[in-house]
């Protein structure tokens, strides 16, 4: 436990503020032990020829008349640099090459089990962490579907129509798509790390929360639901990353999964919340919910979140030993490749790489684009929960929340069949390695595509007055099984082929399907007016099964183009 306060933002603070004679970490305390994080090798190299990898070492084919071949000697086990064994010496005392070394010494992890790294922290200890950034997604996605039982109040005391209330909803959305194009990349810069981030954003999306509920015009509340959307983004993209740092390949889809179901709380928990708190005390009340609910979260995660980015964790190990120490030349790898990076190059990171990976990388566009489309018609098919159980069945507006469950129940009940498939069948896919080729990662995609068009027909045949209410609910759960096979496939995948740039291009996916959610909402009213509730969820439905071949085409071609056609994506596996 006081390692776990020590690394949230309250164990920092105390730090602070006590002149770190609280919560110390190991080397604080044994000072005289400082050298068991430097990594000798990396520092000889560094010595000899200024680069924390092996030299290529160049060799002469005598058969072919000296043609040069270059070996990465990092592969081989007989790797030795400049004719001596780098582990038998000192590295804080190798003398650096004049023309090409660095006076640098490298501080690492102390050994692979080093208890700070987090993916070496105990079970317990991700588990709780996971949970906190479940926590942490449900109380922002909520934010967009809770607005909605509100909608009516909101056109009543503002004097517009449904279309223009709406904007509420998908401005929310936009501003949490948008978010993440600059949060997220933020999180990987080693000097700033991910807590850090989720903490003071979700402290400006809790105030916002004042100025929404007070709005004194209608303008003033669509900027204000904006500006909450955009600043509760972080882990709606981020949170996959927190979660990478802590798992490793073949244990991350289980943690994955459960934060899935966490996504899919938010906006079907949302109509319920707000539906009975906006029908018995007006659309203000959706929002004070939100501001309870989130603040309850910040209060949590400042005294029980831990940061869990590598690179960040390292930073701090060296900034504190260089201060017992006095040496400069302490340095981890996250440093440097700070200092190689220019201010064009941070700010390419920060604002342009997740955009420009989003278009130029063909598989990171076709799976976004698809994941865009479902959260597209899940936004659009929301809108018809009202005209189907208000309208059709006589349901309350806190009645008509209970009927979102369907979607959770169905979510629910996929989970532990398709923690089965891992256990039973994916994991026996790894090499012993702990390594995958990323296209199985597709697998439950393939099946999951085909459950978004049987829950949209489903539900829009089924939404009649002849017809039991119960049967669009069971519909609906059709829908939670298809998103949590696609959403957790696609997010794995590019995870593992985008492995040094996951936020980047979680990011993107963030923006293209936050896109989606936001525009398809507004003519979603009018569709199922003008077409009627079977034949509008036809037309959904129809336009799902286009889609459907993408992940079947990734899953037989997708080796071949990042292998051969990818700058950045990972070609070893």
């Amino acid at each position: 436990m006081t390692d776990l306060l020590r690394d949230t933002f309250f164990g920092h603070c105390v730090r602070l503020a006590t002149g770190n004679k609280y919560f110390q970490y190991y080397e604080e305390s044994h000072p005289e032990e400082w050298e068991r994080y430097v990594d000798r090798e990396k520092s000889a190299n560094l010595a000899h020829h200024g680069s924390v990898e092996p030299e290529k070492r160049q060799q002469r084919n005598n058969s072919n008349g000296g043609e040069a071949e270059y070996r990465n000697s990092a592969s081989s086990s007989q790797t030795q640099v400049a004719d001596y064994d780098a582990s038998d010496k000192q590295a804080s005392n190798e003398k650096a090459d004049p023309e090409k070394g660095r006076d640098i010494t490298l501080i690492s992890w102390n050994g692979p089990d080093d208890p700070e790294n987090p993916q070496n922290w105990s079970r317990p200890k991700k588990y709780f962490v996971t949970f906190e950034l479940c926590l942490l997604t449900l109380s922002i996605y909520i934010g967009s579907a809770i607005y909605t039982a509100g909608i009516q109040g909101v056109m009543m005391q503002f004097g517009v129509s449904q279309v223009a209330a709406t904007l509420g909803l998908t401005l929310f959305v936009a501003g949490y798509g948008l978010g993440p194009m600059l949060w997220s990349p933020m999180s990987e810069v080693p000097q700033v790390g991910r807590t850090p981030i989720y903490i003071l954003t979700l402290a400006v999306f809790v105030i916002f929360q004042v100025p929404t509920a007070l709005a004194k015009n209608f303008g003033m509340l669509l900027a204000f639901r904006f500006l909450t959307g955009f600043f509760g983004s972080p882990v709606l993209a981020t949170g996959g990353a927190s979660i990478g740092d802590m798992y490793r390949p073949k244990k991350r889809v289980y943690a994955m999964a459960v934060w899935g179901v966490a996504a899919v709380c938010g906006p079907t928990l949302g109509p319920l919340v707000g539906g009975f708190a906006a029908e018995s005390e007006g659309w203000t009340w959706t929002i004070w919910e939100l501001m309870w609910l989130s603040g309850f979260c910040l209060v949590f995660l400042i005294f029980l979140l831990p940061e869990t980015s590598s690179n960040n964790i390292l930073y701090r190990r060296t900034r504190r030993l260089r201060k017992l120490t006095g040496n400069e030349s302490l340095k981890c790898e996250p440093e440097l490749m700070g200092e190689q990076m220019s201010g064009n190059d941070i700010v390419n990171m920060i604002l342009v790489k997740p955009f420009t990976l989003n278009f130029t990388e063909p598989m990171v566009f076709l799976l976004n684009l698809y994941i865009a489309l479902v959260y597209g018609l899940l936004y659009i098919w929301f809108e018809s929960f009202p005209i189907v159980f208000i309208g059709i069945y006589n349901f309350t507006l806190g009645e008509l929340g209970l009927a979102f469950l369907g979607i959770l129940i169905g979510a629910l009940a996929t989970i532990p069949f398709y923690f089965l498939w891992i256990y039973f069948v994916h994991e026996k896919q790894f090499d012993d390695a702990g390594n995958v080729k990323p296209e199985k990662r597709l697998q439950p995609a393939c099946v999951g595509a085909f459950f978004i068009p049987i829950c949209l027909f489903w539900f829009g045949w089924s939404s009649r007055p002849s017809i039991h209410w119960i049967m669009p609910i069971i519909g609906s759960g059709f829908f939670s099984v298809g998103t949590l096979l696609l959403f957790n496939a696609v997010l794995n995948y590019l995870a593992d082929v985008y492995v040094d740039n996951v936020a980047s291009v979680l990011a993107g996916n963030d923006l293209m399907r936050s896109a989606f959610g936001a525009g398809f909402p507004l003519f979603a009213g009018a569709m199922f007016r003008n077409l009627g509730v079977g034949w509008a969820s036809s037309l959904l439905g129809f336009l799902s099964i286009v889609f459907i071949p993408i992940p079947f085409a990734l899953y037989f071609y997708g080796e071949t183009l990042r292998k051969k056609h990818s700058k950045i994506a990972r070609k070893d596996i």
